[in-house]
């Protein structure tokens, strides 16, 4: 049976740190220890007193100081790792902690998650094909050598990398290692950890490389295992559950998150409040607790994008230079058809075709599949579709021969119809009201990815009204744009009552809309 050493970097909270060292000892696994110099030896010498006698707890013969980007970082989790292999011979997995995680998953899941496949579990993606590091430098953090660090001693730092560049001392990375990037929150088996604790001392050219590179703890680590490992040996993923806010910094767990933690595939999260303190109680009595049943539901990360992505509306398809100039045409005439309801805005629209010979498109920026005849390319993608929109409408026009078109829009889409409206066509747009069971949108929910089959009931019971008011959000957005040649149509209105909106957005006789409106199977879901 699997039995996990602890990797625990730390620099404060002593008592959090003597919490954590006695629950995950407590659960029948190990836990080497680093205490960052830079901290407290008061601190220091506290957790010592108090954990010293625990024979399932082990302390780095040396401390070093440690900095954010540096190689000190990667020093002090292999004393800690070395710390663990002299001093746990029975350990078979090692897994690297920082002070501010907890376990979301009881020692018993964990160590049969581990026993399940024989595997490292480390996210480790190429470091020059892959667009893991989103912003700032990149090769750099490579090709120079970094003495100085860019948080402590900002001017320093970029003053000798733009010397270097200069003078043209770049160096090449060794020639047989393959760059590797990823988190640093890894779990790795034994034979593992003894290769790499092997390659350090054997490959000094390779450890001189990555001394002064900048932040090595993202590629140390992550290299070496491509290196060492056969591929299908490495799960790339982390066991650690951590997010990113729009900003780069991590998002931090509340008291309130207990049951989204506890339903996401990972054994640890990160970070916890210091404050959450019903949340880490609640946590540490977990990891020691047997028979636990576990629901994984995994939608942590889109619920968040969903939940912190309202509010933050911008003009993300504001209109590009090379689309400047261009329009749809000014006799034209561009109808759009907006539906939270997906099915309902593609029925409307199929029995328009029908009744009207009208050309109407499904969702043309929206869904993929959409059927759209080939227009040399600019159709294959939604990207290409929503970078040169009006192209492609003045081509669809085209293609059909036609001074009328419909397609349809998800709500969300104001700002893509805000662009519309700028163009010299006539433009209008309606509006299909539709009402929502709970039902409804629970599946919505699924089918997007914000909850799963296993998604607890209380989370889904949390979530609803914020779906709710988001569909009734955006539906207000476009009421407050002020369109033009604005029309709605209800799902609760009479035939007749949708009839006289649909014929004047439409532009055709009474009659006709009167038998659109008349649709039986309209609003079925």
């Amino acid at each position: 049976m699997a039995k996990i050493a602890y990797i625990l970097l730390t620099h404060k909270d002593p008592d959090g740190i003597i919490a954590q060292a006695e629950r995950l000892s407590a659960g029948g696994d190990y836990v080497a220890i680093h205490f960052d110099a830079r901290a407290s030896q008061a601190d220091f010498d506290r957790i010592h007193t108090t954990l010293k006698s625990n024979t399932n707890v082990v302390f780095t013969k040396t401390r070093v100081k440690c900095g954010w980007g540096e190689w000190s970082l990667v020093e002090a989790s292999l004393l800690a790792v070395q710390a663990a292999v002299d001093t746990f011979p029975r350990a078979t997995h090692f897994y690297m902690l920082s002070g501010d995680c907890m376990p979301i998953k009881s020692a018993e899941y964990a160590h049969a998650f581990l026993d399940r496949d024989d595997v490292d579990y480390i996210e480790s993606v190429d470091f020059f094909n892959s667009d893991w590091i989103k912003t700032g430098i990149k090769e750099e953090r490579l090709i120079y050598r970094h003495i100085f660090n860019e948080r402590t001693n900002k001017e320093w730092f970029y003053r000798s990398m733009t010397l270097q560049r200069k003078l043209g001392l770049t160096r090449k990375v060794p020639a047989d290692i393959q760059m590797q990037i990823g988190s640093q929150w890894w779990c790795l088996r034994r034979r593992t950890i003894e290769w790499i604790l092997d390659f350090t001392r054997d490959r000094r050219d390779v450890m001189r490389f990555f001394r002064t590179t900048w932040i090595p703890d993202e590629t140390f680590f992550q290299t070496l295992v491509r290196h060492l490992v056969p591929e299908h040996e490495i799960r790339t993923r982390t066991l650690t559950f951590l997010m990113f806010t729009d900003y780069g910094m991590p998002v931090t767990f509340y008291n309130d998150h207990y049951d989204l933690l506890l339903s996401q595939d990972y054994l640890f999260a990160r970070k916890i409040s210091p404050d959450a303190r019903e949340l880490k109680e609640r946590l540490g009595k977990l990891y020691t607790t047997r028979g636990v049943r576990f629901q994984i539901s995994n939608e942590g990360r889109s619920l968040f994008k969903f939940l912190t992505g309202r509010g933050r509306i911008g003009r993300r398809f504001a209109p590009r230079f090379w689309e400047r100039e261009s329009t749809v045409g000014r006799e034209r005439q561009l109808m759009m058809v907006t539906c939270k309801k997906w099915h309902v805005a593609k029925r409307m629209v199929d029995r328009v075709r029908q009744v009207t010979n009208m050309p109407a498109i499904d969702y043309l920026f929206n869904e993929a599949a959409t059927d759209l005849p080939d227009l040399g390319g600019i159709q294959s993608t939604l990207e290409k579709r929503t970078r040169h929109r009006r192209a492609l409408v003045r081509m669809l026009f085209d293609y059909w021969q036609t001074d009328k078109l419909i397609f349809c829009i998800d709500p969300a889409n104001v700002d893509l119809m805000q662009d519309f409206y700028t163009d010299k066509a006539a433009v209008r747009l309606l509006e299909i009201e539709c009402d929502f069971t709970d039902d409804y949108l629970i599946g919505h929910a699924r089918r997007v990815g914000l909850a799963g089959d296993r998604t607890p009931q209380e989370t889904i019971d949390r979530l609803l009204p914020t779906i709710r008011y988001d569909v009734k959000f955006e539906s207000d957005r476009i009421r407050d744009a002020g369109f033009r040649g604005f029309y709605r149509i209800r799902e609760a209105a009479s035939a007749d009552e949708n009839t006289t909106p649909l014929a004047e957005f439409l532009d055709v006789p009474v009659e006709k809309a009167r038998e659109i409106a008349a649709t039986p199977y309209l609003f079925t879901d």
